[in-house]
């Protein structure tokens, strides 16, 4: 099968361009040789636990040079869509320091119990504990909103995966009747946003590519634009078979764009 040039190629990264610390076979080439041709390339992520320089950073280590305007992630989109919905405003965050720091840079007033907040934050935590919990019910209760940063189950790692986001927001909802209002990252239309903002391309002339149906090709077939689903992450041929959500292309890893 081979796969047509695109304008531009939006990558995933865990699952995709990388599994832990370690680059999946062929990204390095893969993505120096799309660059090379003069297609842009960006980033995406729903992992909020790095900034988008720390992505840039570690891309850069692994052998694939990367700025940070070139990286879009789940902690980012919600900066720039809380600084458009309410700026300053009080927030309590179920999430880990780099979200945490991102906001505070972005002149929000960061709470460490539930007075006064007006934005309740679900992400990805591996520090949650019940005080957090407790401090999301008491604001919720008092009035506060509630969104998130991400829907992923879970985060893929060498051993397998991690609780991601979903696994806090399912316990807020559940302790406080609440349904989570806004999530920022993949598939939303609000990362969607993000993406045509800093590429500025038809939909068309772009390529996501991805490991995740509900997420990385929801998110492309939503937006009108085309989609690899890649093997290398959290979904394979048996549960690709089964889904209702269809990518244009499956292809083994993301070498397969070049070949």
């Amino acid at each position: 099968m081979r796969i047509p040039r695109y304008d531009a190629y939006i990558f995933d990264l865990d699952g995709t361009v990388y599994l832990g610390d370690a680059l999946l076979p062929g990204a390095a080439v893969t993505i120096a040789r799309l660059r090379d041709a003069g297609s842009q390339v960006i980033f995406l992520s729903n992992n909020p636990t790095r900034t988008r320089e720390q992505y840039a950073a570690k891309l850069t280590a692994l052998g694939i040079p990367t700025t940070a305007d070139e990286v879009i992630n789940s902690s980012y989109v919600m900066v720039q869509w809380l600084l458009a919905e309410a700026p300053g405003s009080r927030v309590f965050v179920v999430g880990e320091q780099p979200l945490c720091d991102e906001l505070s840079a972005a002149g929000f007033d960061l709470a460490d119990n539930a007075d006064g907040v007006q934005f309740v934050i679900a992400s990805f935590d591996r520090t949650f504990t019940y005080r957090k919990l407790q401090i999301a019910f008491d604001a919720i209760r008092a009035g506060a909103r509630f969104v998130a940063t991400n829907p992923d189950r879970y985060c893929p790692t060498p051993t397998g995966g991690e609780p991601d986001a979903a696994a806090m927001i399912a316990a807020i909802e559940a302790c406080t009747a609440r349904q989570v209002e806004v999530v920022v990252g993949k598939p939303s239309p609000i990362m969607v946003q993000t993406i045509a903002g800093t590429l500025r391309l038809p939909p068309a002339q772009c390529l996501v590519v991805g490991d995740r149906l509900e997420t990385d090709i929801a998110m492309g077939r939503a937006a009108g634009m085309a989609t690899a689903l890649t093997l290398t992450g959290a979904t394979g041929r048996c549960a690709l078979a089964e889904a209702t959500i269809r990518p244009d292309y499956v292809i083994e890893s993301i070498a397969t764009l070049i070949e």
